[in-house]
């Protein structure tokens, strides 16, 4: 695969973003307590996309998100604030740490919420990976972040790998929730594909839907939350027009917590059942308790050969994604 060269100097481009707006009803989560998981995703998304082309000059594509930590609830009618900095660039590809904090309208004191890392590929106009400025840290945050960003590589890989390498039936018999829908104009970018957050978006409401569902005890009401999402991994551009598929399975449960496995499909609605894998992505929800805790949750047995080889992968990915430390908020949002 070729690849171009942007001539702009990297001393003309700033490295990172700060976007800052009021979270409104659309983006809050079912019950209502809080805002949607997929609400944060998406502005991670916006957020980290308009960093990386802000350095690169250039459209650029999600290509990966991972270890979207939940660490708290944000409230409804929050103020927020989505910080993005660069903090690793290969040949095309830019790794973007992004920090979403949120405060209360009248105290304005923003409290971080969630970090995560992206990578995006800068893209030429024939759709091809186009080489990008070469980014140097210079600050002591930045040095710690370059390489929190290279000890990831590995283990991000290892997941792809075991992720890649699992097949999906429907000879499974785990909960699983399934939606179906004709990708809208209204969800497109600058490149005419549906945004990556938008995806990430799907993902958790198939995600949450399954999850409720089995968390659902006897007339009680769910309030099953996200509280990480990763190794999202996109493979492919979702097009308007396209019928999508969106499949969420639970993988694992452990006592307080249910892990499941959620893979984006897209087909030509005149041959649906041609279906390609785009995007890929393993999600965790818990059911909380006052004081923070996290209630049991009913615990899901596998019995066929693809549901004990499947909660297999979930065990070693839980224990890749284990090694790899979680990156402080205060270090993503030093100078």
């Amino acid at each position: 695969m070729t690849s171009t060269t942007i001539s702009a100097p990297a001393a003309q481009r700033d490295d990172r973003i700060t976007l800052r707006f009021m979270s409104v009803p659309g983006d809050t989560a079912a019950g209502g307590r809080s805002v949607a998981a997929g609400s944060v995703m998406e502005w991670i998304d916006k957020a980290g996309y308009a960093c990386a082309v802000g350095w690169s000059g250039a459209y650029c594509v999600t290509a990966y998100v991972g270890n979207v930590r939940h660490r708290r609830p944000i409230p409804p009618g929050s103020l927020i604030e989505v910080q993005a900095r660069l903090i690793y660039t290969g040949r095309s590809s830019m790794h973007v740490v992004v920090t979403v904090s949120s405060a209360d309208v009248n105290t304005r004191a923003y409290t971080p919420a969630t970090t995560c890392i992206l990578i995006f590929v800068a893209k030429g106009a024939d759709g091809r990976p186009v080489a990008v400025p070469e980014w140097q840290p210079e600050t002591r945050s930045d040095l710690k972040l370059a390489a929190a960003a290279r000890e990831r590589i590995e283990a991000r890989t290892e997941i792809k790998r075991f992720m890649l390498q699992e097949e999906y039936s429907d000879a499974s018999e785990a909960p699983r929730t399934t939606m179906r829908f004709l990708v809208p104009p209204g969800v497109v970018n600058w490149g005419g594909k549906a945004h990556g957050g938008t995806v990430m978006r799907w993902i958790d409401e198939a995600a949450y839907a399954c999850a409720a569902s089995w968390s659902r005890d006897g007339d009680r009401e769910s309030e099953a939350v996200a509280v990480y999402s990763g190794g999202i991994h996109f493979l492919a551009p979702v097009r308007i027009g396209d019928l999508v598929e969106i499949d969420a399975r639970i993988v694992y449960t452990s006592a307080h917590s249910m892990h499941l496995s959620t893979r984006v499909s897209t087909a030509d609605p005149r041959t649906p059942r041609d279906l390609t894998l785009t995007t890929q992505c393993m999600s965790v929800y818990v059911v909380p308790a006052e004081g923070g805790v996290a209630l049991p949750v009913p615990q899901w047995n596998p019995r066929t050969d693809e549901d004990q080889r499947v909660e297999h992968h979930a065990r070693e990915i839980i224990h890749l994604r284990e090694s790899i430390v979680p990156i402080p908020a205060s270090l993503t949002l030093e100078p």
